[in-house]
């Protein structure tokens, strides 16, 4: 069993075969998909997929490349779907000093607002941090928020541990399985593996052998094989904890 903790299924990528995207998931043996809206329209429609599939739950927030365009109306409307029985985080919400899609003082005071909606809700937050680490922890230490997951974990050992710390979990994505990702797999090899999730973040980051073609949920167990290569383990033993981790995270059942 595998759950991915974290995929797009909204996005337009999968409008054309969603449906059989969900299927070959099944067959994989993913037994549950995070499907994660970024926006109030990706929101809407994560949650009206969820609904039509018993495995599919949803997390939602205003992603930092949205935080320009953030005002009372959508995190208000961002807060009431978030009460829907089908969302189990909040999130994507961060920040993004790479690319600076959206001002960084909005970025701040976008995230900041969304953590106090999740701590309101007393949902678990799903963290985008990219070149802004030490703004990310102080934000969420200060915020009084004790659950969540650092998504598609991307920093190197000293920051995996401040985020240990926090009783955070770190989620690996596709990337892991690249050549060169050197300093995810010193990562994977020194953090307990009760501390992990798997994920896609389907459409992106496909993990080799199928790099260069759109990521989805099935192929997760090619970045859990890769995890348990590193650690020397049994995937399914990889398979097993992680989703487990997964469960106590979302509050799913089993």
């Amino acid at each position: 069993m595998l759950i991915d903790s974290h995929a797009h299924l909204e996005m337009e990528q999968f409008d054309n075969d969603r449906q059989e995207v969900i299927e070959r998931a099944c067959l994989a043996g993913v037994e549950y998909i995070i499907t994660v809206g970024t926006n109030p329209a990706f929101g809407e429609k994560a949650i009206s997929i969820a609904k039509q599939y018993k495995n599919i739950f949803v997390s939602l927030g205003i992603h930092p490349h949205e935080a320009a365009t953030a005002d009372d109306k959508s995190l208000a409307q961002m807060a009431d779907f978030a009460r829907q029985p089908e969302v189990v985080a909040y999130g994507e919400i961060g920040l993004d000093f790479f690319r600076n899609l959206s001002p960084r003082e909005k970025q701040i005071e976008v995230f900041s607002r969304q953590l106090e909606i999740a701590r309101d809700l007393s949902l678990p937050v799903v963290i985008h941090d990219r070149d802004a680490h030490e703004q990310v922890l102080q934000l969420v230490r200060s915020s009084g928020v004790q659950r969540g997951v650092f998504h598609c974990f991307s920093g190197d050992y000293a920051l995996a541990q401040k985020c240990l710390d926090l009783g955070f979990y770190l989620s690996i994505p596709g990337t892991v399985t690249f050549d060169k990702a050197v300093k995810i797999s010193d990562v994977v090899k020194k953090v307990p593996l009760e501390f992990l999730l798997l994920e896609t973040d389907c459409p992106f980051l496909t993990p080799v052998p199928y790099r260069g073609r759109r990521n989805e949920p099935s192929f997760i167990i090619h970045t859990a094989k890769k995890v348990a290569q590193i650690k020397s383990l049994r995937w399914e033993d990889v398979a097993d904890t992680t989703t487990r981790n997964a469960l106590n995270l979302f509050r799913l059942k089993k």
